[in-house]
């Protein structure tokens, strides 16, 4: 079964742009030979570590989102072990995190309709509904105190 996942490695600061390419292409071939899909490779480039690893202060941090299975996602984890250039990695699932939210959401309009229709009101939110005073008017008086400066 495929999931959604997010892995983040950091890389040496003594690696050069290539290696880190390289190591880009050779993470995307293992995703392609295992039947996965990389969704979104961003490069955030170098920048400083929250705390030393090593005796490393900076590094390459490289973020992939990848569908694919446990089995690929140990594939990858397994190999960025052995990479020396490679400070620390982290495969996070995504997917879970996103149905909950994605049930949370629905349970929470599912409770805002049902209280609006107890109210007499319609279940949804009607354009306009819920704005304070007319709609040109984006000034904010709640705090003015009768002062004109």
């Amino acid at each position: 079964m495929n999931r959604k996942y997010e892995l983040v490695y950091v890389v040496s600061p003594d690696a050069t742009e290539e290696q880190v390419a390289d190591l880009q292409k050779q993470v995307e071939s293992i995703v392609q030979r295992l039947e996965g899909q990389v969704e979104q490779v961003d490069n955030w480039g170098r920048r400083r570590l929250a705390y030393e690893i090593g005796r490393h202060k900076e590094g390459t941090y490289v973020l992939l989102v990848i569908n694919g299975s446990g089995e690929l996602m140990k594939e990858i984890d397994r190999r960025l072990k052995v990479f020396d250039i490679v400070i620390r990695h982290l495969v996070v699932r995504v997917d879970e995190q996103q149905a909950i939210v994605e049930r949370t959401r629905a349970a929470r309009t599912e409770t805002s309709r049902r209280r609006r229709t107890a109210r007499g009101l319609p279940p949804d939110r009607q354009p306009g509904e819920g704005q304070r005073g007319d709609g040109d008017d984006d000034r904010d008086d709640r705090f003015d105190m009768g002062i004109d400066m």
